[in-house]
């Protein structure tokens, strides 16, 4: 069968391209540029506690040694200190990091990856589709035709997959401007990131009124100053002083000694896809979406693209078309998406309006600060990881259902598992294999040797289960799970979402809810492909 075709060679593309080789799925890479980013401190990305994990389970790498994780959290409003947080364990610390170092571990780990071909110089300018697959050209010094069972674009704002595909991109222009500056100096808060509304000192130039500072490794911050609505230039000399002015009024009046790495302009754009799918076509990342005010991040978005699309698309390439499978992806992602961006559209003229009645509303101020805070540490509804509660693919009410902290949908927490070789992992280190998770909660068994307990109570049973299911599973058990009573069982998708928790070793129900996971059953799935190749 065709390799899959992806366009776009940054992280979101690349993420995909080393998913989908993990699952022995071969695929070819266009890449319009040499093959290599330009190293640029000001350009950064934030990744919360679970798409930190993906990359660092697909690159192998340990990148919070290339980035940094923030030791806590501090909001301020003129001189007063409206929230602090310390990461200190429990609460998980988002994780910041230079684009073209993400970048770099992607491709490491793809030089070693035999099923996947980067194509540099490639710049996609003709796409076609035939019910079989698709065909792209691509034109530069190796200008070829390509072909492929599938195509993503994940070619960014400007997408050339989703021109061809005539699919629109409404949405809004410059909801907002920062000025950026990434510089290696001694702040006050030691690794915590800063959020200050209002500084107490007055600004050269056009000014909103909040500037943020986020830390990276070897003493290197990036601050971002929002800039008021307009098309004012920033002009070099414009930004030096706004850095001296800065500095100057966090160090009590001096400024401190700096070295300037990189600037830049960073402009938020809130638009999104009508379409993430046309027949053997799809979107990812910003080609699909994009949002970024209030601290929201676009990347950490489109990595979740690619996490939910690799597994639906491996499945489908090895066993077939599986048409609810994949019409799965647009629903999910961009429901989750569109949620995100009315949050943030909702939010934005209360943060931005300014004066009238709300400024003298008691507590408005700590109302403000808690939805900024949401956006840049991953919490609420501007931050937190979106649940699949109206997925096509949940099962339904299921008579064996149980309650736990998770809801159906949503994330799971990492927790310490057994393997099925009886080594001690984490449940994440399980996903992105293709593979359900099935995972039965029995406390004690951690301080057994596997083959005591393997052969033991319930555990027959379920492994009888879990290998007549209709898609590959692994059986693992935890000695606790939040909110999970003893003999509970999970089923966990390959992107780490929850499918269903049940009270106890319940075949039926178990293969039901699998079932519905893959989209249905098989001889629906192979009616519906052959429908859609008919077309």
């Amino acid at each position: 069968m065709d390799p899959v075709i992806i366009v776009g060679a940054g992280p979101v593309g690349l993420t995909l391209a080393l998913a989908l080789a993990r699952q022995e799925v071969p695929c070819v890479v266009l890449d319009e540029g040499p093959g290599k980013d330009e190293p640029r401190a000001a350009r950064t990305v934030v990744l919360r506690e679970d798409t930190a994990a993906l990359m660092e389970r697909l690159t192998g790498v340990p990148l919070s040694r290339a980035g940094a994780h923030w030791a806590g959290w501090r909001s301020m409003r003129r001189k007063q200190v409206m929230r602090e947080i310390v990461f200190d364990g429990t609460e998980p610390a988002p994780l910041h990091i230079a684009q073209h170092v993400l970048t770099d571990a992607l491709r490491t780990a793809l030089s070693g990856e035999r099923l996947v071909k980067i194509a540099v110089d490639s710049r996609l300018d003709g796409l076609e589709q035939e019910p079989s697959g698709v065909t792209a050209h691509t034109r530069g010094p190796k200008g070829t035709w390509w072909r492929g069972s599938y195509l993503v674009g994940c070619d960014g704002p400007r997408s050339t997959v989703r021109k061809l595909q005539d699919i629109r991109f409404p949405g809004r222009t410059a909801v907002e401007r920062h000025a950026v500056a990434a510089l290696r100096t001694e702040l006050p808060w030691h690794d915590e990131a800063l959020l200050h509304r209002m500084p107490p000192w007055r600004m050269s130039g056009p000014s909103a009124g909040e500037v943020t500072a986020r830390p990276l490794p070897d003493g290197v911050w990036r601050l971002d100053w929002l800039l008021p609505p307009g098309k004012d230039l920033v002009t070099p000399e414009l930004l030096l002083t706004r850095i001296r002015e800065t500095l100057a009024g966090w160090a009590g009046g001096t400024t401190p000694p700096y070295e300037l790495l990189d600037t830049g302009v960073h402009m938020v754009h809130h638009r999104l896809a009508r379409r993430w799918r046309a027949d053997r076509v799809f979107l990812a990342g910003d080609a699909a979406h994009l949002l970024g005010a209030l601290g929201t991040h676009g990347l950490d978005e489109g990595l979740r693209d690619a996490d939910n699309l690799a597994w639906k698309l491996a499945l489908a390439w090895h066993h077939g078309p599986h048409e609810a499978l994949l019409d799965s992806y647009q629903t999910e992602r961009r429901a989750v998406v569109a949620a995100r961006l009315r949050a943030a559209d909702q939010a934005l003229p209360l943060l931005r309006g300014g004066g009238g009645l709300r400024s003298y509303v008691p507590g408005s101020s700590r109302g403000h600060d808690a939805l900024l805070t949401d956006g840049h540490l991953g919490l609420g509804q501007l931050g937190a990881p979106g649940a699949y509660a109206d997925s096509p693919l949940a099962p339904g009410r299921l008579e064996g259902e149980t309650p736990v902290d998770t809801p159906p949908g949503a994330p799971v927490i990492d927790v310490r598992v057994t393997a099925e070789d009886g080594t001690f992992v984490r449940l994440r280190d399980r996903l992105g294999r293709g593979a359900l998770l099935v995972v039965l909660i029995a406390p004690g068994t951690g301080v057994w040797e596997r083959k005591h307990w393997v052969s033991a109570g319930i555990m027959p049973r379920l492994a009888a289960a879990v290998t007549a299911l209709p898609h590959p599973a692994e059986l693992l058990v935890a000695e606790s799970y939040p909110g999970a009573a003893a003999h509970t069982v999970l089923l966990v998708r390959p992107d780490g979402h929850l499918v269903t928790a049940l009270s106890g070793v319940r075949p039926d129900d178990l293969y039901a809810a699998a079932e519905a996971t893959v989209g249905g059953p098989a001889k629906a799935q192979a009616e519906a492909g052959a429908s859609a190749g008919s077309r």
